[in-house]
């Protein structure tokens, strides 16, 4: 594995908790246990109705199938081994699956911001020109939209991972935090070769994630130009109302990440830092798909009209039993 020519530490120990009273454990284990539960079974909710309702058979919603299931694997990257972690007293990892993780973590992260970006230029095509939107969002053009996410966030998971874990860890091994994230990994590491490594870093992740919000605001930019042109005030809604849900989504996922990565450097203390943490990597995923489907006023009429057919026919069945 990357880096093991030069490491001499074969496993890392997770602390991102133990500054919290150990009473508290059960009670974050059962909070983080049903937001992840939820977070699956919303997620797995928006698939099945876009799945089953041939009128969400629409790029934008194809877009939205693709970000569900980069939500579910982003989560499933590390929330069952923080759960397992809650409730035990030696959370240690090995090398190797600490790499892993760190790898997937970065990919679906990364793929994330990136579907959110190619969502608001769905809805830029849409909207401001929107003769043109067959031939611009034909099923080769998001196909290849969609592969290109998901390359662009498997190159970031790959050029970030090879960085980190190419530096020699020397000791200690015990990480200020609840998974394998990239600050306190390079606390750990040793060599002159680290301050360059932080910087690369960095660069590359804070411009990815700048490139993405700046593209995601241009669309947004003409949008709002096309709309405000549209005469009628109930068209002026409708035209807006297409977007509410991404938009709220967008602002979570970057204003979130923003008091994480952008806060300034000074004292702090470690509880907070494990709490804000926490609050993006488990809270963020949890209310995507609740603004998903309360804002989008066609998936959650939609979602509405699949259950009320599966209940129906359930009723059906179970009377044909009964006689």
């Amino acid at each position: 594995m990357l880096g093991s020519n030069y490491t001499t530490v074969s496993e890392f120990i997770f602390i991102g908790f133990s500054n919290f009273p150990q009473q508290l454990m059960p009670v974050f284990f059962v909070v983080i246990l049903l937001m992840y539960l939820f977070t699956l079974l919303g997620n797995l909710l928006i698939m099945a109705t876009i799945w089953s309702e041939r009128s969400l058979h629409t790029p934008m919603y194809l877009f939205l199938c693709i970000l569900s299931i980069s939500e579910i694997l982003y989560t499933l990257s590390f929330i069952p081994r923080m759960l397992v972690d809650l409730l035990s007293t030696h959370n240690s990892i090995t090398f190797l699956a600490c790499a892993n993780q760190m790898f997937f973590a970065f990919m679906f992260g990364f793929t994330h911001s990136l579907l959110l970006t190619i969502m608001g230029y769905d809805r830029y095509v849409a909207i401001c020109h929107p003769l043109r939107y067959n031939v611009l969002m034909s099923p080769r053009g998001c196909a290849c939209l969609v592969a290109g996410s998901w390359a662009g966030g498997s190159a970031i998971g790959l050029i970030v991972t090879t960085s980190v874990f190419h530096l020699p860890f020397c000791g200690p091994n015990q990480i200020q935090h609840f998974l394998c994230h990239v600050p306190p990994m390079l606390k750990l590491a040793c060599g002159s070769n680290v301050p360059v490594v932080a910087l690369g870093v960095g660069v590359v992740c804070i411009t990815y994630l700048l490139g993405c919000f700046l593209l995601i605001l241009l669309s947004y930019g003409f949008i709002v130009a096309a709309i405000l042109k549209i005469a009628s005030a109930e068209g002026r809604h409708k035209a807006f109302s297409t977007c509410a849900s991404h938009l709220t989504v967008v602002i979570v996922h970057y204003g979130f990440a923003s008091v994480i990565y952008l806060k300034p450097k000074g004292p702090h203390s470690e509880e907070g830092d494990t709490l804000m943490a926490t609050t993006y990597t488990v809270l963020t995923p949890f209310l995507s798909p609740i603004i998903f489907s309360l804002r989008n006023k066609e998936l959650k009429n939609a979602m509405k009209k699949t259950f009320l057919r599966k209940l129906c026919s359930s009723k059906e069945w179970s009377v044909r039993n009964n006689w």
